[in-house]
């Protein structure tokens, strides 16, 4: 389902997705349920049940490249990093929202999710919409508004080589001349 999702990332730096639209202070235990936290320690699983507790049609009916729009405080809550992993999971690899708590804003960024902050989009945007994100110049257009253009601040240098590596742990492994080597398998929660 990753593969799929990064065909909807062009080398242009361009994401087009539908549009899943969200509220203000979506917390981390609605994003991935903290009944899972310790339960499933498989990343693989964490997909299936993003999003459950807010919208139970998510999980069943997100699609590879598909984009999150939220309000204010998308994010809050706990710090479980579970919660981006699950997002990027089910294969979205960007979040537009009005602002971000900001250990979830981290936890995107360091697992390759894209976090864009541009309220007047978040505003617009409607559940079915295809956005498209343009990191070169800065945008978010909307297929059925094409005219309208949204225009938000770039991230650092740095947190884009993490976006553009597919998470912190895939640009360290690049830094490090390992990425030949066989993954280690990442774990959460419980587990022995």
């Amino acid at each position: 389902m990753l593969c799929r999702a990064l065909l909807a990332y062009n080398r242009a730096m361009q994401f087009t997705g539908r549009c899943w639209v969200y509220g203000d202070d979506v917390n981390t235990d609605v994003i991935f349920p903290g009944k899972y936290t310790y339960t499933l320690t498989d990343v693989s699983q964490f997909a299936a049940h993003a999003l459950e507790d807010l919208d139970p049609d998510f999980a069943k009916q997100v699609q590879p490249g598909d984009i999150i729009v939220g309000g204010k405080n998308f994010g809050c809550g706990s710090s479980r990093e579970q919660a981006a992993v699950a997002i990027k999971m089910a294969g979205v690899r960007v979040i537009i929202a009005k602002s971000f708590a900001r250990i979830f804003f981290r936890n995107c960024v360091n697992n390759g999710v894209l976090p864009i902050v541009c309220p007047e989009a978040a505003d617009f945007l409607q559940k079915g919409d295809v956005a498209t994100v343009d990191l070169e110049r800065h945008t978010i257009t909307v297929a059925r508004d094409p005219q309208r253009v949204f225009t938000f601040p770039p991230l650092s240098p740095s947190a884009m080589a993490i976006i553009e590596a597919g998470g912190l742990i895939p640009l360290l492994r690049r830094k490090l001349g390992t990425e030949h080597l066989p993954m280690p398998e990442i774990k959460f929660g419980g587990g022995d």
